[in-house]
């Protein structure tokens, strides 16, 4: 072999070797929610540059009228960005009534086309999980709703909160299987999994809503906290005794390729001093558990 040959071995080597690294990263798309920069000063403009100088690939965004919805999710996509979720009300009764915003449906033919995820997180007393056979109206209702979501290119997915009916993950997974519609899923929510006390659960619980999840928000938290401890289980991605790994790592053995999102929600300070630390620290995180493969 010309000595060239031999010269070149070691930097192609190298190259070669870094790509791989590289390949091993998660491939998730890593997007910030509005209740990280929907703050201070800025206009919705300026969050959306700062979202995109820092380097995310999108942003969730918070029920609004149609005409608003849509003309954020086009401000974003001019910048790259796409609105990878959208938070919107419903409630249910303890016969199962379904109720939800009056302009969601005009909301989601404004989104067409967008690839957006409707965020549903279901206040009230709904009926028991465990009573619940898939035949029930109010299945049906969700059904309905992830047809128009289909209609529209959207998809539907169930936020867990704490003190609402779908409050627990589990529970929350449970239903989307039930409505079983390929438009209908379940997102899972770190803070809330931890409040309602599941830390130790997680990654059985991700891997149970594999065939149903369709995104996952993540932040930095406390281990051992339970109840809304929100100042402990809410930080920068860069604070916090719980380690955000556990969850990327299942994601990872589950091959779940959908979006993350960092979760802001009362976090003190200016934008840029949330999503600054939180992107560095999604960098170093990604690569860690790229490193160690699946």
């Amino acid at each position: 072999m010309p000595r060239l040959h031999y010269l070149l071995l070691p930097a192609v080597l190298f190259l070669a070797s870094a790509a791989s690294a590289g390949d091993r990263a998660p491939p998730n798309p890593f997007y910030a929610m509005d209740t990280a920069f929907r703050r201070g000063s800025l206009t919705t403009e300026q969050q959306l540059d700062l979202v995109k100088e820092l380097g995310f690939d999108g942003i969730a965004w918070t029920e609004a009228a149609p005409e608003s919805a849509a003309a954020v999710a086009a401000s974003a996509a001019k910048r790259g960005l796409k609105m990878h979720a959208i938070y919107c009300q419903a409630s249910v009764t303890p016969d199962g009534q379904l109720t939800h915003g009056t302009q969601l449906e005009q909301m989601m033919a404004a989104l067409k086309g967008r690839g957006t995820i409707i965020w549903l997180h279901i206040g009230g007393k709904g009926p028991a999980f465990d009573a619940l056979t898939g035949q029930e109206p109010l299945v049906k209702t969700l059904r309905d709703l992830a047809d128009v979501a289909a209609k529209n290119e959207l998809r539907v997915a169930i936020y867990p909160h704490v003190g609402e009916w779908t409050a627990r993950f589990g529970d929350a997974t449970r239903l989307a299987k039930l409505v079983n519609h390929p438009q209908f899923g379940v997102t899972f929510n770190l803070c809330h999994a931890l409040a309602m006390g599941d830390e130790e659960n997680i990654p059985k619980l991700l891997t149970e809503a594999k065939s149903v999840l369709t995104t996952v928000t993540i932040n930095g938290a406390d281990k051992g906290v339970k109840g809304g401890q929100w100042n402990r289980l809410i930080q920068t991605l860069d604070k916090g005794t719980y380690d955000p790994e556990t969850v990327l790592s299942t994601l990872r053995q589950i091959h779940f390729t959908g979006p993350i999102g960092f979760q802001g929600y009362g976090i003190a300070g200016d934008a840029r001093s949330i999503l600054t630390p939180t992107m560095a620290a999604w960098r170093k995180l990604s690569r860690r558990v790229g490193e160690k493969g699946s």
